[in-house]
């Protein structure tokens, strides 16, 4: 999870939450429309002057923005990992904590079947198969596989 990332996220959930444009923010923290955009996206990191600047723009302190950018990444560490890389090694038991690893990763079904209604079935030869992962946020994530033959696409989108 990237810090940039969270930050723009609590920026830009304070900015809707005022029902505000980007560029009535982007003028009165005296910062370009495109690179406000960008930190909400989470693309650019922003200085501490000018994540005051924003802030301020806001009518929030900083220190009420950081507490918000704590608590969701507080929260994040401690959810369970949605998506485990094919052939990780099983979680072991927190050295200290006392409490017991999350149990080890279901086997991922074929992508046939987690469309409803579609058969269980494996894919034929001439199958292509693409796999993307958008991380919409730091907890949310999109899961879009395509699979299908030559002649026809099929997408299946997961959101977790």
């Amino acid at each position: 999870m990237l810090l940039r990332r969270v930050i723009g996220d609590a920026l830009r959930a304070r900015r809707q939450a005022q029902h505000r444009t980007l560029r009535e923010v982007s003028t009165a923290a005296n910062v370009s429309l495109g690179y406000l955009s960008e930190i909400e996206r989470g693309q650019k990191e922003a200085s501490s002057e000018l994540l005051a600047a924003i802030c301020e723009a806001l009518g929030a302190a900083l220190s009420e923005v950081l507490r918000d950018v704590s608590d969701t990444l507080a929260l994040a560490e401690d959810l369970p990992p949605v998506l485990v890389p094919v052939g990780a090694p099983e979680p072991t038991p927190d050295s200290g904590s006392g409490e017991a690893a999350a149990p080890a990763a279901e086997p991922v079904p074929a992508a046939s079947a987690l469309v409803r209604g579609a058969p269980r079935s494996k894919l034929p030869v001439d199958a292509k198969l693409s796999v993307a992962v958008h991380h919409d946020g730091p907890l949310r994530t999109t899961l879009r596989a395509t699979r299908g033959t030559v002649e026809r696409d099929r997408d299946v989108v997961l959101v977790a």
